[in-house]
């Protein structure tokens, strides 16, 4: 029997037990608590690779015992998770930035009424990833060829290495806002619709809002947003118990051209609702963050906690260029701009990981014309990332070969980070 801190933070916390056959021996001379506190310092994404050593460190790999002593001893790793295409059909993967390793996770739970989903949001609470909502094709739905949107939710369980379907949303809906509040275990999802990547503008839009809860399994419905709002981006701003939940930018209603062509009309402004522990407030409306021809849409979001003031920094990637918002001013300001332009009409990917904000783009992708299709069975490209520090203000980049057959669309694929 060996004693392991628990996953609290507070160094008197009780430890938990974890027990091992005494027959098996993690590390040979040394005694298996001091083993495990080695192990731990092994990164996640290298974990599937040592497991089949022995019996001992894949039972050890595999317990519940190893990330509460990782978050005890804070060897956590910030890791970069990509879903491709549909999870249900194309693995996503785990990228370890700073040890340039890639490793898969399994396939969602498959639904075989259901098929192409994407616009969906996975977002991170804990040791665990949240898939939730999308937009998808339905064979039980008519017409077939039109997307419909999704309200199944599922979580994937890295203790277990396990996908759960949890109790769907109330509202089925994709292309919405986003965000999870770790000190409630709670997760708020806001607007959205049903518009699918191959049909531009169709598709529904929404407002309501709602709030699930992890330990219960429980989605409830909150306050509706003052208007219809899908593709929109959703945060968090401040700490403690004095938190708001940010909805900015997304598109409302769409006008056609020439009566035939329809086109979004995209929002230039944010609303906010404040959240505590007891309930949430009223939504307040902001301005417009920009004026008429500085920009056509918002930009890719990313939130860097605790920027400075206790205040996260809001930054938005717009072409090549980054600007920071001002809370004060509502606003965007330019920041910097990237030391490698992307392409023109190329995609590009955009997250913060461990306080650094991270510029994913493809370097000579894999060539997809109808002639030189036996080609794509090969890693499609280089993977560039360019990495800016916002405290520093300084560049730096990597580059990687990603495990995907086919060369990733940035404008498709769904990102997060999880810390584990």
């Amino acid at each position: 029997m060996v004693l392991f801190p628990s996953s609290s933070s507070s160094s008197s916390a009780s430890p938990s037990l974890l027990s091992i056959d005494e027959a098996l021996t993690l590390i040979p001379g040394l005694p298996n608590d001091i083993a495990a506190q080695i192990l731990s310092m092994v990164p996640y994404s290298h974990h599937s690779r040592i497991k089949c050593t022995c019996k001992a460190w894949y039972a050890f790999l595999s317990s519940k015992t190893l990330i509460s002593l990782r978050h005890h001893l804070r060897h956590l790793t910030h890791l970069l998770c990509i879903f491709p295409q549909d999870p249900s059909i194309s693995s996503p993967y785990l990228f370890d930035p700073n040890n340039l390793a890639w490793c898969p996770l399994p396939l969602m739970p498959c639904n075989p009424h259901v098929y192409g989903l994407c616009n969906f949001t996975s977002i991170s609470l804990g040791p665990n990833l949240y898939v939730l909502g999308g937009s998808l094709f339905d064979t039980r739905s008519f017409p077939m060829d039109r997307p419909s949107p999704s309200s199944s939710a599922f979580r994937f369980n890295f203790v277990e290495s396990s996908w759960d379907q949890l109790s769907p949303m109330l509202s089925p809906r994709g292309s919405f806002a986003c965000a999870a509040i770790p000190n409630l275990g709670q997760i708020i999802v806001a607007g959205g619709g049903s518009r699918h990547t191959l049909f531009g503008a169709a598709g529904s839009r929404m407002s309501s809002v709602e709030k699930y809860d992890v330990g219960r399994d429980e989605w409830v419905a909150m306050d509706g947003l003052p208007r219809y709002r899908a593709g929109c981006v959703g945060f968090l701003v401040g700490s403690g118990e004095e938190r708001e939940f940010w909805v900015m930018g997304g598109y409302g209603e769409s006008r056609t051209i020439s009566g035939v062509f329809p086109v979004d009309e995209y929002y230039k402004d944010a609303v906010v609702m404040g959240v505590k522990k007891n309930g949430c407030g009223k939504w307040r409306e902001l301005g417009d963050m920009w004026r008429e021809g500085e920009r056509a849409r918002l930009g890719k979001i990313v939130v860097v906690e605790d920027y400075e003031w206790d205040q996260p920094g809001v930054f938005m990637l717009d072409n090549n260029d980054i600007f920071r918002y001002d809370l004060v001013s509502n606003s965007w300001q330019k920041e910097s701009g990237l030391p490698r332009k992307a392409p023109c009409n190329s995609s590009c990917g955009f997250v913060v990981l461990n306080g650094e904000l991270h510029v994913l783009s493809l370097l000579k992708g894999g060539d997809t014309t109808e002639s030189r299709r036996s080609r794509q069975q090969k890693r499609a490209g280089s993977l560039l990332i360019q990495i800016y520090q916002p405290r520093k203000r300084t560049w730096r980049s990597l580059i990687t070969k990603p495990p995907f057959h086919c060369p990733l669309d940035f404008n498709t694929a769904v990102m997060c980070t999880i810390q584990l």
